[in-house]
């Protein structure tokens, strides 16, 4: 049986979504938040994905939102989710230090390599938690690769273009690098010191977004994973986008929590709000997480 669980009370615009392994090193980098296990790169279908691994126990992997990096979208969570699993983050393509391809960036092809860096770690089945155009990217997963998905957390996901709130669309015809919030360019520039790349996954973003196209109906219908769908009451997705996902996705629960987008996981972005969203919000995923399901 569904479960619809509603926080109430009462944004930053959704742009800002070990055989071929290679340096791989147990001396993690320096980072102010947290310091993974292991960390390094694979080469996957064409690219050089970077990820990082901390803590242990049962896979959750981290997909990042639009713009973004590791630290960016899960800098604040993940001390608190490392505590209980291990957690399996990536930047994907063209975002912070992994490589691009001679593509446009495409939430079905972030899926792919998702789907082939964990073949590549040996790991058969995860759970996954996508933020934003990483939360787009985790459907796409459950619906590309199924086998691979046990349970997925949907943190402001986008299915259909009209859950965006009017006016979005103009917006990002218009949009410009000046315009990204300055946390996500000093973040990028930390971790890859190239302008041109900086420039270059902006511009892509904005493709991606302006190109998107509906998830047909049927395909969230025929995802069995449970699903436990987040998003702000003041989000760049609009709640009612939410509930339509939640009463597509059979086996799935619902979150609607007071603030904007990413204010839920502490996002860089939100920083200012001086909010700890995070400190409830991650203890309902992590119990999400471990309930026992029935196998479908």
């Amino acid at each position: 049986m569904k479960t619809f669980t509603i926080y109430i009370a009462a944004a930053w615009l959704l742009l800002s979504s070990f055989n071929n392994i290679r340096q791989v090193s147990t001396t993690p980098p320096s980072t102010k938040d947290s310091l993974p296990n292991k960390y390094g790169y694979a080469d996957v279908n064409g690219i050089k994905m970077y990820y990082e691994i901390y803590g242990e126990g049962k896979p959750l992997v981290l997909l990042h939102g639009g713009g973004s990096t590791i630290q960016t979208t899960f800098g604040r969570v993940i001390p608190l989710l490392a505590q209980h699993r291990q957690l399996i983050a990536v930047e994907l393509q063209a975002h912070g230090r992994t490589s691009d391809r001679a593509k446009d960036l495409t939430f079905e092809q972030d899926a792919d390599d998702v789907a082939a860096l964990l073949q590549q770690l040996h790991i058969n089945k995860a759970d996954f938690f996508g933020f934003s155009n990483g939360g787009t990217t985790t459907l796409q997963v459950a619906i590309r690769h199924p086998e691979i998905v046990d349970k997925m957390v949907l943190g402001s996901a986008l299915y259909k273009r009209n859950g965006m709130p009017p006016g979005f669309w103009d917006f990002m015809k218009q949009a410009q690098l000046s315009n990204m919030p300055a946390e996500l360019k000093t973040a990028y520039l930390q971790v890859a010191p190239n302008a041109a790349g900086l420039q270059n996954m902006h511009d892509k973003d904005v493709k991606r977004v302006l190109n998107f196209r509906d998830i047909p109906d049927e395909q969230l219908k025929a995802i069995l994973a449970p699903a436990l769908i987040i998003v702000a009451d003041q989000d760049a997705i609009q709640p009612e986008h939410a509930i339509a996902m939640h009463r597509l996705l059979s086996h799935s629960a619902l979150a609607i929590i007071p603030g904007v987008h990413g204010e839920y996981i502490e996002e860089i972005t939100t920083l200012k709000s001086g909010s700890h969203e995070a400190d409830y919000v991650i203890p309902m995923v992590e119990r999400f997480l471990d309930k026992e399901t029935a196998k479908q």
